[in-house]
């Protein structure tokens, strides 16, 4: 978690030239966790983050608490002045993968150092799929039919 103080270290904001309130700011890891995972998901070439087990839980979570999770796939260690960022995707069979960590790592250090102050000092990337236009994209579908249903009439 990282605690920014006005008086020292980083500063958010210009409260302090201004003549404001002194004091501390807390960023929760959470909180960068959620910014770089939108990040992530908003370059392109992206197709998902996280592995199975994440999603698969994630989904769970997403339909007992009726919203989703933008952090889920991404795992951050924050200091009191830096960050580092690990994430996990798929990309889009066809688009560059370089060129996809890449922009990932511009929009995430972009995201993150404008909104919160810190300085993203490493983001690794792990391309754990490839995913292929045309093939089944929901796994809990497939296995729901399969489960439900004779494979063979």
């Amino acid at each position: 978690m990282a605690t920014n103080d006005t008086l020292g270290g980083t500063r958010l904001g210009s409260d302090d030239a201004a003549g404001g309130t002194r004091g501390t700011t807390t960023i929760a890891d959470t909180v960068v966790a959620t910014i770089a995972g939108i990040a992530v998901r908003e370059t392109d070439g992206v197709h998902r983050v996280g592995t199975g087990p994440s999603r698969a839980f994630g989904a769970v979570k997403d339909k007992v608490s009726r919203s989703s999770d933008p952090g889920r796939g991404i795992k951050v260690e924050v200091g009191t002045k830096q960050t580092a960022v690990d994430v996990g995707i798929v990309v889009e069979y066809g688009v560059p993968i370089l060129d996809t960590a890449r922009a990932i790592r511009a929009n995430v250090t972009d995201a993150v150092e404008t909104m919160t102050g810190l300085d993203v000092v490493e983001i690794n990337i792990n391309v754990l799929d490839v995913h292929v236009p045309g093939s089944d994209d929901d796994e809990d579908e497939d296995e729901e039919t399969s489960a439900g249903s004779p494979r063979v009439q």
